[in-house]
C-alpha cells in the first residue's frame, strides 16, 4: 500500500521511510506541504503521515485538503505540545494524532491498525482485499490486474456515484496521463468479465457506478 510521508526534517523522512520500506509499504516523500499536496493528487495514496509544522503548507490544511478529496487515512504527527493539540487535529480530520518523539515501532503498529479498519470489502459473491490488493469471487482469486483492482478500489471508495472516465482516468491512471479515455471502457469490460457484469453499472453518456448486490 501506498504511504505519503511529509516532514520537513530530512532525518526524520529517513528514518520513517525506512521503517515503512522493511514493512513492505511503497513510499512517497514531502519536504513540505505543498510537495505534499502535489504528491497526493498524482498518486494514489493510502495512508499520509503528516507533520503538523511543514513550510508553505501546513499538516492540518494538507489533512483538511485530502479529507475533503478522498477517503485517505491521515495520521498527524507534532512536536507542539499544546494542551488543544490533539482536538485540532481530529477535528481536521486527522484518523490518528502522535506526538514527537515517537517510537517509529508504534508508528508503524497505529498505521496497520489504521490500514487495516476496512480490509476486506464484501460485495454480493466478492471479497475485496484491499491491503492485499486482490479480488476474490466465491473465494477464488480472480487475478485482477493492477489497474483493474484501483478501478474496483476507486468504485468502492465511491459506491453509488457516477464516475466519468475523466474521474476514473485521474484517479487511476493519473493526472499526466494523456492516452485516450475508451481505455476506460477497455478496463472495465475486462474487469466485469471477471467480477460479473451486474456490479458496474453504465450511465451512458455519464460514466459508471458501483451497485450494490445481493446476487
Amino acid at each position: 500500500m501506498n504511504i505519503l510521508i511529509a516532514d520537513d526534517e530530512p532525518y526524520m523522512l529517513k528514518i520513517l521511510n525506512a521503517y515503512f520500506e522493511k514493512e513492505g509499504f511503497t513510499t512517497y516523500q514531502a519536504h513540505d506541504g505543498e510537495e505534499a499536496l502535489h504528491i497526493f493528487y498524482h498518486h494514489k495514496i493510502d495512508l499520509a503521515v503528516l507533520d503538523w509544522m511543514m513550510p508553505k503548507v501546513n499538516g492540518i490544511e494538507v489533512c483538511t485538503e485530502i479529507k475533503k478529496q478522498s477517503k485517505t487515512k491521515v495520521l498527524l504527527l507534532t512536536a507542539k505540545g499544546e494542551a488543544d493539540d490533539e482536538l485540532i487535529a481530529l477535528q481536521s480530520g486527522a484518523d490518528e494524532y502522535m506526538s514527537k518523539p515517537f517510537d517509529p515501532r508504534v508508528l508503524i503498529v497505529r498505521t496497520k491498525k489504521l490500514l487495516q479498519m476496512e480490509s476486506l470489502i464484501y460485495i454480493g459473491d466478492l471479497k475485496i482485499d484491499m491491503a492485499g490488493q486482490k479480488i476474490f469471487r466465491n473465494n477464488k482469486d480472480l487475478q485482477a490486474t493492477n489497474k483493474e483492482f484501483h478501478l474496483m478500489r476507486y468504485f468502492i471508495e465511491n459506491k453509488g456515484v457516477i464516475l466519468s472516465r475523466k474521474a476514473l482516468l485521474d484517479q487511476v491512471w493519473g493526472f499526466d496521463y494523456f492516452g485516450e479515455e475508451r481505455t476506460v471502457d477497455t478496463h472495465i469490460r475486462r474487469l466485469r468479465a471477471k467480477i460479473g457484469d451486474h456490479v458496474i453499472k453504465t450511465h451512458r453518456g455519464m460514466g459508471y457506478s458501483l451497485e450494490e448486490t445481493h446476487e
